[in-house]
């Protein structure tokens, strides 16, 4: 079986990439992980280590944005599945732009999110290829 490219969108504050990439692990597949800069004070901070101190925190973030959203275009339109995570304890902006570029790139989008978030998320979950409610069970899709 050829390897797979899985890009793994979702907040960058919980263990939840960990879990998922242990439980592929576990199941021996055949499955490369790339996504965002996963070092939050890195994701924050590089605009500036690449550009210089910026005039105020408006343009710092700005600038971290940029370079953020270069490695995630990238990332993602090579990805041959992209995993959107909407967990429960952080703001998802980032993970519904994501899921959004996913489908718009026509990559396929696996929603994981809680049964609870079926509402607030019922457009992306419609244009998702497939949704879940688990890391489990996303798993198992992937395997």
């Amino acid at each position: 079986m050829n390897s797979i490219t899985v890009y793994l969108a979702g907040e960058i504050h919980s263990d939840w990439r960990d879990v998922l990439r242990d439980g592929v692990s576990q199941r021996d597949l055949p499955v490369r992980f790339v996504g965002p800069q996963e070092q939050h004070d890195r994701s924050d901070a590089i605009g500036e280590d690449i550009l210089g101190r910026q005039g105020s925190d408006r343009y710092r973030d700005l600038a971290g944005a940029g370079v953020n959203t270069l490695r995630t275009r990238v990332l993602l339109r090579r990805a041959d599945l992209v995993v959107a995570y909407f967990g429960e304890e952080y703001r998802q902006w980032n993970t519904a732009a994501d899921a959004g570029a996913a489908v718009a790139a026509g990559v396929p989008l696996l929603l994981v999110r809680a049964a609870e978030h079926i509402h607030a998320l019922k457009e992306l979950d419609a244009m998702a290829t497939f949704t879940v409610e688990t890391l489990e069970q996303a798993i198992e899709a992937i395997a």
